[in-house]
């Protein structure tokens, strides 16, 4: 799989060492990572200002289960709580001791887990494959924004138009019901094909039902 483009790697572990072996194996494989030494800094960094941190680029979370101050499991929960677990896969990093916790969480929605000391290539491939569900959700709830933009710019005859459109009625049909015009129907319908960025009735439902 080939590294998902503008990701970035968060790295959350108290040892140094980790930290720094974990982003030197991330920069040889073109995956770049910011780093934190502890939950609580990460945390601080998901609140920062001017607004709750959302993310705008796929990643993934590489987060070690014990740690002094928050542990682990504690963010974990936190980005539970903001649903942010499609956007931002975790994957545990853990100890052998810490391997039924990890287990546990991976049941509550984690990504993974990966025991120290871990197979690089096999740490990448589940990184790689991370980052490729956060992209994928990142581009699910861009394309229902920009539904949701572009409805909203639609005025309230040319919804009218567009449901009875999607409906399937022919322009006579739909200009009856509305009791207007058929060319005033055309016009609605050319407007609404637009604004929705779509160029036929099927490409238009298809959209509006999420396809």
């Amino acid at each position: 799989m080939q590294p998902t483009e503008d990701a970035l790697v968060f790295i959350v572990d108290d040892d140094a060492g980790v930290r720094e072996a974990l982003a030197w194996l991330l920069r040889s494989r073109r995956l770049p990572s910011q780093s934190f030494d502890s939950a609580d800094a990460f945390a601080a960094f998901l609140n920062q200002a001017p607004r709750m941190w959302q993310p705008n680029q796929p990643g993934c979370l590489l987060l070690d289960v014990r740690m002094p101050g928050m542990s682990g499991l504690a963010l974990f929960e936190q980005l539970i709580e903001r649903r942010l677990l499609d956007m931002l896969p975790v994957i545990f990093l853990t100890g052998h001791a810490d391997v039924p916790t990890a287990v546990d969480a991976v049941k509550r929605g984690a990504f993974d887990f990966c025991e120290k000391p871990f197979s690089d290539n096999a740490l990448v491939d589940r990184i790689e494959q991370a980052l490729s569900r956060s992209s994928q959700t990142l581009q699910s709830l861009r394309s229902k924004q920009n539904l949701q933009h572009n409805l909203a710019e639609l005025t309230e005859r040319e919804r009218d138009v567009m449901h009875l459109v999607v409906e399937g009625l022919p322009n006579k049909l739909i200009a009856d019901q509305l009791d207007i015009s058929v060319r005033t129907v055309e016009v609605h319908r050319a407007r609404v094909f637009d604004k929705m960025n779509v160029k036929s009735a099927v490409e238009l439902a298809n959209l509006l039902r999420g396809e």
